[in-house]
């Protein structure tokens, strides 16, 4: 399965949503004409597997010496764990907040003081849950590689974000490939492409 066909099937699948009538509220609070739920894509063998080997592609033209897979919970574990499966490396995820009780660990599984890191995540918007899982494996006296992830909206924040914390980032889709494939479907008309960029690029102010 080609890459933009790829996108085009999780579009099928309603693992992406895209409606410009009635915005999507993320967790953030902002409003957004698209929603992903990159879970859905689980559920389909195919997709699923697809998604694995053009992650693996990625992060083999990108990256050498890689030591460990780790998911950014809960999105990025699943593929983390595949991928993982499939270099024959060890798996770790790290957890959105420490536990409350036993050890309190943030990192599941086991790390090695020094190892090379790759993070596995679903969806890149601000950047912070990565952010977050790139500081606990850096207090843990290993080191980030770089963040892999499915799709990456792009907005200034993330990029000014990682470019702070001197993390590399790589992506099966952005947000011009969304664009492409939804006028493609008809999802979208022309028209309606100056209005979403302008929300890509300030989307805390979108209605």
């Amino acid at each position: 399965m080609k890459s933009l066909e790829l996108l085009s099937e999780l579009i099928n699948i309603n693992s992406i949503k895209i409606n410009l009538d009635q915005s999507f509220t993320w967790a953030s609070g902002w409003r957004s004409p698209f929603y992903f739920d990159n879970r859905i894509s689980l559920s389909y063998p195919k997709i699923r597997s697809a998604i694995t080997s053009q992650l693996i592609e990625l992060l083999k033209s990108n990256f050498t010496s890689v030591d460990v897979i780790s998911g950014v919970a809960t999105a990025g574990i699943p593929q983390g764990a595949l991928i993982s499966d499939k270099l024959s490396l060890p798996f770790a995820y790290v957890r959105s907040k420490a536990k409350s009780h036993g050890m309190q660990n943030m990192i599941e599984g086991k790390i090695k003081e020094g190892s090379n890191v790759i993070l596995i995540e679903d969806l890149i918007s601000t950047g912070g849950s990565s952010i977050k899982a790139v500081d606990a494996i850096r207090s843990s006296n290993s080191n980030v590689l770089g963040v892999i992830s499915i799709f990456n909206y792009g907005f200034k924040q993330s990029i000014e974000n990682f470019n702070k914390i001197n993390c590399k980032t790589f992506s099966l889709f952005y947000f011009d490939d969304l664009l492409t494939i939804a006028l493609e479907k008809k999802i979208i008309r022309l028209d309606d492409l100056d209005k979403l960029k302008k929300w890509r690029n300030n989307p805390e102010k979108w209605r």
